[in-house]
């Protein structure tokens, strides 16, 4: 199954300057062990010391974020879109 990966700029330098991928996994976590051996080094960017998407990070399945779905462990299908998007504050 392949799923399309959509990588922040500041990330941008673990995958050659792209901004999409396309890699497998059948869970957010899964997806993300797939980066890391596509593009090494990003997985410690994206997950904390425990393997968990760090906080300041957000990913979207299909436009949802996955912290109302199944967080970590939500379900990737086929075709699937998933973005990475950086926290932003400030006022």
């Amino acid at each position: 199954m392949t799923v399309k990966v959509l990588i922040p700029t500041p990330l941008q330098k673990f995958t050659n300057n792209q901004a999409t991928l396309e890699c497998e996994g059948n869970d957010v976590l899964e997806l993300i062990d797939s980066l890391e051996i596509v593009c090494p080094g990003i997985k410690k960017s994206l997950c904390d010391d425990q393997g968990q998407p760090r906080r300041f990070l957000n990913f979207y399945v299909n436009s949802e974020d996955i912290r109302f779905l199944e967080g970590p462990q939500t379900q990737l299908n086929d075709g699937d879109e998933v973005s990475i998007v950086p926290a932003v504050a400030g006022g």
